[in-house]
């Protein structure tokens, strides 16, 4: 679980595999004469702590903390009035997809911090959002990169899945860090895993993602499907990229038995975003549409999918407490997940604010949007 090293003039701890915690070496000496290594990891104010995959700084949310889990885009809950609940408790990829819709991954341009969530703070906050929403709720790990990054997961999936009200637990995943031991470990508390797959061949494969193995994930694949989840693969479908492989990804779906309870393909549409990685045009919805009604009738298969199809529904949403165009005035507490952006805290939740001001600063300014809770302000 934890592992040091010393590089250069640093103390380096890696703990969980992924949290890297990098001391002075000097400092680090004269606090180990008094303190456990344990408690120089915690409380040394001389540190820099980042993810060990994206080489960003990592702010780990905990309830004492102050930050919470409502209003932000990258961690927390997103309620967005239906029986679903997005659950992100962690930030960063370990691939480099060139579609990829929030620029993650350490070759990221746009993103300048990563958070983690602490499980027992998640944990706490969901059981309340839940007692709101009632019966038949539906958790999906999802976010702004590869969810089993999170060091906690079983942990977390445990405990989640015994929350009263909690129907279905969802995980959206690129499938490289997974293995037989992972999904045994996991399968009696996770409903579905969505895969993310948009090649089988492995030279497209490695054009899209980076470093990648088909071999490998299709074998994931087919242990997900052996498993007591069940399984939705998902390619995204990038005109010019991997036109030829979407019927291979629909046969390989079929061939090892996805799609047990819920539709066994759930493909995409590539749409290029304001802060994603932008590949070529993309393609119009219409003949998007089209296309998938032909591949339905020539494989069987159902492909244009509706949100019933996975049992959703509305329910009451939680208030937002915020409407755009008002006038805030809020303390800045880290740093933001995109260059040039602020987190600040007001009224329970956190705020995406765009200003160069400084972390422990005041700031004013307005709210320029509250689309599904999630809050964004510009400085003025």
């Amino acid at each position: 679980m934890l592992r040091e090293r010393e590089e250069g003039g640093e103390k380096v701890f890696i703990l969980r595999g992924l949290i890297e915690i990098r001391i002075p070496k000097d400092v680090y000496k004269k606090l180990e004469k008094r303190h456990s290594k344990e408690y120089i990891i915690s409380f040394a104010e001389e540190k820099k702590v980042l993810n060990r995959v994206t080489g960003r700084e990592l702010v780990f949310i905990t309830k004492e903390s102050g930050i919470p889990l409502f209003g932000h885009s990258a961690f927390g809950i997103i309620d967005r009035g239906t029986n679903l609940l997005q659950v992100r408790n962690v930030t960063g990829c370990n691939l480099n997809c060139i579609f990829c819709s929030v620029d993650e991954g350490r070759s990221s341009r746009t993103r300048n911090a990563d958070f983690i969530v602490d499980p027992d703070y998640m944990l706490e906050e969901l059981e309340s959002v839940v007692e709101f929403k009632g019966e038949g709720v539906e958790l999906h790990l999802d976010g702004q990169g590869e969810p089993f990054l999170y060091p906690y997961m079983e942990y977390f999936l445990e405990r989640a899945s015994k929350i009263k009200g909690i129907g279905v637990v969802s995980i959206q995943s690129n499938g490289t860090l997974l293995n037989d031991e992972k999904i045994s470990a996991i399968e009696d508390y996770v409903t579905r895993i969505n895969l993310s797959i948009s090649s089988l061949d492995e030279k497209t494969a490695k054009t899209l993602h980076g470093l990648y193995s088909v071999k490998k994930v299709k074998e994931v694949a087919e242990m997900i499907a052996n498993s007591k989840m069940d399984l939705l693969i998902a390619p995204v479908w990038i005109p010019g990229y991997n036109n030829k492989e979407i019927p291979k990804i629909i046969e390989f779906a079929l061939e090892i038995g996805a799609g047990k309870r819920y539709p066994p393909l759930g493909i995409q549409k590539y749409i290029p975003y304001r802060y994603g990685r932008k590949v070529g045009k993309s393609m119009p919805f219409k003949e998007f549409y089209q296309k998938l009604r032909e591949y339905e009738k020539e494989y069987g298969v159902k492909l244009v999918l509706s949100p019933e199809d996975f049992g959703m529904e509305r329910r009451p949403r939680l208030e937002c407490p915020f409407r755009r165009g008002e006038r805030v005035r809020a303390r800045i507490v880290c740093e933001g997940r995109l260059k040039g952006e602020k987190i600040c805290v007001a009224r329970n939740r956190s705020i995406a604010v765009n200003t160069d001001r400084k972390v422990g600063d005041f700031v004013e300014f307005e709210v320029v949007s509250t689309k599904d809770g999630i809050i964004v302000g510009v400085e003025r």
